[in-house]
């Protein structure tokens, strides 16, 4: 039997949301061959060891240095042995025995490139980057710098595609990124230039650029902590920052010097004002 799936989780410092992500992959994937890769990015907390004796079966790496999200799920990639990869956030819950409808759905389209699903937090609140457009110029400045709920296609977050859709869309979140692994290594995997953020947009800029097709699965929904692992302070600030910078770069820079121009000053204005908040 060949192996269908393998779920792909990086670990840093969040133990008790990596235990209850583990325990929610045992209790709702049924019916199929996978495995779990579980990699740590060098945590100061070593309490992961702890789940060493709880979950046998999952295959835990520890990286000796943290050099980003990007490297370590390309590091798991390589040793998968799953026809399909699941880069799967350790602060999320799976909620419902849909891993094999997804995977039949993936193998339905001719083209496929990958797929999420609808994601919710902790207090049931759908995340809106649950379905989103390629960033440009219109709805970059439109994210950065206004608040409005705009129903228009050209969004950042398509509010024209409901949240139960079942739909294609140009980006999904990296929380849970649903590819085949042959697809994922022929295009190169995650952009190692990225430390955290900023990677799953690339990644699936990078799919739709080589001719692949990106699916919302809104029928489906994962519990989502955001931010739980996350302190919102001056390193994360110049991480999510700088990572809009390498996309802007690597894509705009050249091809729409106009655009490149008012994105980039655009960021910084937005960074430096974020700056400001936190003081």
């Amino acid at each position: 039997m060949n192996m269908k799936l393998s779920v792909i989780i990086v670990n840093y410092n969040v133990t008790q949301l990596l235990r209850s992500c583990l325990q929610s992959l045992q209790k709702y994937i049924q019916e199929i061959d996978y495995e779990v890769i579980v990699i740590d990015n060098a945590s100061t907390d070593n309490s992961w060891g702890d789940l060493i004796p709880e979950f046998p079966n999952v295959y835990f790496i520890s990286s000796t240095t943290n050099g980003g999200f990007a490297k370590a799920n390309n590091k798991a990639v390589q040793m998968a042995k799953g026809e399909y990869i699941l880069l799967l956030n350790p602060d999320t819950e799976l909620e419902g025995f849909y891993m094999k409808e997804l995977l039949e759905f993936a193998k339905a389209q001719p083209s496929f490139g990958c797929l999420g699903v609808r994601m919710h937090d902790a207090e049931g609140h759908f995340l809106p980057e649950s379905k989103r457009s390629v960033p440009d110029m219109f709805n970059s400045f439109e994210k950065l710098f206004t608040n409005f709920k705009k129903n228009n296609s050209k969004s950042y977050y398509r509010n024209d595609i409901e949240e139960n859709a079942i739909a294609e869309v140009d980006v999904i979140t990296g929380a849970f990124l649903l590819a085949k692994k042959e697809v994922y290594e022929k295009i190169g995997g995650l952009d190692e230039a990225y430390f955290m953020y900023g990677e799953d947009i690339d990644l699936c800029y990078t799919f739709l650029r080589n001719g692949y097709q990106n699916f919302y699965y809104g029928k489906v929904s994962i519990l989502h902590h955001k931010g739980e692992s996350t302190i919102k302070d001056e390193v994360y600030l110049n991480r999510f920052y700088g990572a809009m910078q390498i996309f802007i770069d690597k894509y705009y820079k050249e091809s729409k010097p106009v655009q490149y121009s008012f994105l980039k000053a655009g960021l910084k204005l937005r960074h430096q004002i974020e700056k400001i908040k936190l003081k």
